[in-house]
């Protein structure tokens, strides 16, 4: 039994390996808000912890997905749904890069350059929260409708979470609204898409060619190791 356990662990230790180093990042986060809190007596920047907090939803999403796929009777029955969930919840994870604009609002209690950090922590792990959560998401359609599909789900994905982050930057609309109100973010949506402005097209273009490049660069990155082994 522990022979079968210590196996399992070890095929899958780079997967347990990338969860506790985003857990650990993100107690850090965490532990920075609370920091700056206690110094400056100021609730500035605590709505960053939630931020973090919906931008854990889709991993752990894709996480039970990725693990129901793997049995083929659970792939058709229940991953759909968890897919469902983790698509509404995946652009709060590269949301958190635009918080950055807090910034311009001046500053107070705290120095410049520790919000600066804190900004800058709190919004890679959030990226990398997405970026992994798409990745398994990814893997489960690779594996069962084929590389190209694959990458056809990443683009798709990539241009939908940018229009998602415009909705909730300047339209504020989050994704528990989808089951609040689902029909007032259809109607805001196609407004958007039939009455596009520059500012809306120039975001969701410039968000999702930025988000692909961090994506496909950790994507190749991560595949070097199996390149290597090719020689």
């Amino acid at each position: 039994m522990l022979k079968k356990i210590s196996q399992s662990l070890l095929r899958h230790r780079y997967k347990i390996a990338i969860f506790l180093l985003l857990a650990f990042s993100s107690i850090t986060c965490v532990t920075l808000v609370s920091a700056r809190v206690v110094y400056s007596d100021s609730q500035r920047y605590t709505f960053l912890v939630w931020n973090l907090f919906l931008a854990w939803i889709p991993l752990i999403m894709a996480y039970i997905a990725y693990a129901l796929s793997l049995k083929r009777v659970l792939l058709y029955l229940f991953v759909p749904i968890f897919a469902l969930v983790w698509l509404a919840f995946f652009p709060n994870a590269p949301y958190i890069i635009t918080d950055f604009q807090h910034l311009a609002n001046g500053w107070s209690g705290a120095p410049l350059w520790f919000d600066v950090i804190l900004l800058i922590w709190t919004s890679w792990t959030g990226l990398l929260l997405g970026i992994v959560s798409l990745y398994l998401m990814q893997e489960i359609v690779r594996k069962n409708f084929g590389k190209m599909l694959g990458w056809v789900f990443v683009f798709s994905v990539s241009l939908l979470s940018s229009i998602g982050v415009y909705l909730g930057r300047f339209l504020r609309w989050n994704s528990w609204d989808i089951l609040n109100d689902p029909i007032q973010i259809l109607r805001e949506s196609w407004h958007l898409l039939r009455d596009l402005n520059k500012s809306a097209v120039g975001f969701t273009a410039l968000f999702t060619a930025f988000f692909l490049f961090i994506y496909l660069t950790l994507y190749a990155f991560g595949h070097l190791q199996l390149e290597q082994n090719d020689h």
